[in-house]
């Protein structure tokens, strides 16, 4: 990232993380567990990638022949898409899935591969750019959307916002849409004029080729169902690609906007120096939201990403070991008067979402 763009968080307030992240690796230790996946998470991939797969394959085979049991099956598709995202793509990506590198490395690209989407833009927009520089103006790639859409109170309003409440949702369910046509090839340029491909060991031109050659070998096995099914014509293909990442891109930007984008959340702005007023970790806390936690079916089903807080404390731990160290840094942002913000339920974050919305449509 160029130099300009760096900004550089306040390390004297640093006490909370060091004391924290002593007290979380004391948890790892005593009891003797590893901070990758257990059981638990391999259960949980092979549950994702079946729900994924064997709907695919009555597709492919042509089993049913009813065009709506095609959209049952594509629906289907969709949730396990979001699932494989959420509790297998995302921690692969991060590298918290398992204590190999590149065992995470390559089940980072194949999960996202399988999804339409590129792992490098993904690992640069999201554990590079995000996690570092959370809710921060021009500088987190997250609350800057299109500009129908407005995310956080330092961007210009225009008029439209007014209506971003209701409309919103709706273009919500075209992210993985996006994913899987142009956006990586946008991204990707974009980061090589940054410097960020450099600066994670790569090349545009190594990245562009093995780009073009995932989006191929994607829309190769997605086309696989209108050519092995005679009865199912381009247009309801089509329908049911659109259909397979409407539902999926929904359910991941409701399980990720909850978790910045709402009422209890700060943006917090750098000074003319570029410094921000907090340390990091605290600056994390300032700026991520916890919910549901109190429903372990819903941790389970989201990938542990109601726990955005620890997660974003704690990139590098598997998701599966959220719950039990929530205690450790609730307690210890208590102790330390940092705030942990958190909704007992999904339904009070999304809420908190459309507040904000509504408020950033009007500010």
């Amino acid at each position: 990232m160029d130099s300009k763009n760096i900004l550089r968080f306040n390390n004297s307030n640093r006490h909370f993380y060091s004391e924290l992240k002593k007290r979380v690796d004391g948890y790892f230790k005593e009891n003797n567990l590893s901070k990758n996946g257990n059981f638990n998470m391999y259960l949980k991939t092979v549950v994702m990638f079946m729900a994924y797969l064997i709907p695919y394959a009555f597709l492919v085979t042509g089993f049913f022949s009813s065009p709506i049991v095609w959209l049952l099956l594509t629906i289907l598709m969709g949730f396990a898409m979001a699932g494989i995202g959420l509790c297998v793509m995302h921690d692969a990506n991060h590298g918290s899935y398992s204590r190999f590198t590149r065992f995470n490395k390559l089940l980072g690209y194949f999960s996202i591969g399988l999804l339409g989407g590129y792992s490098i833009n993904w690992r640069i927009q999201h554990n590079v750019i995000h996690h570092t520089y959370t809710n921060v103006h021009e500088h987190d790639e997250d609350i800057a959307p299109p500009g129908f859409m407005r995310f956080e109170p330092h961007s210009k309003v225009k008029w439209i916002h007014k209506l971003q409440f209701l409309y919103a949702w709706f273009f919500y369910g075209m992210m993985t849409l996006m994913w899987s046509t142009t956006k990586d090839f946008r991204q990707l340029s974009r980061y090589n004029q940054k410097g960020l491909l450099k600066s994670n060991n790569t090349t545009y031109g190594k990245e562009l080729a093995v780009l073009i050659a995932s989006k191929a070998a994607y829309y190769g096995y997605m086309l696989i169902p209108f050519f092995t099914v005679s009865s199912m014509s381009f247009w309801q293909w089509l329908l049911g690609f659109v259909i397979l990442h409407y539902v999926a891109g929904l359910i991941l930007a409701l399980i990720f906007q909850p978790a910045h984008v709402v009422s209890e959340t700060d943006f917090p702005l750098p000074d003319d120096k570029g410094s921000l007023e907090n340390h990091w970790a605290e600056h994390q806390m300032r700026t991520t939201m916890n919910f549901a936690t109190g429903d372990p079916v819903f941790s389970w089903l989201v990938g542990g990403l109601n726990y955005q807080v620890e997660h974003h404390l704690f990139p590098n731990i598997c998701h599966v070991h959220y719950p039990k160290i929530s205690k450790i840094v609730e307690n210890t942002a208590k102790e330390f008067n940092v705030p942990y913000l958190s909704r007992k339920t999904f339904v009070g974050a999304l809420w908190s979402h459309e507040v904000m919305l509504w408020k950033l449509g009007r500010a």
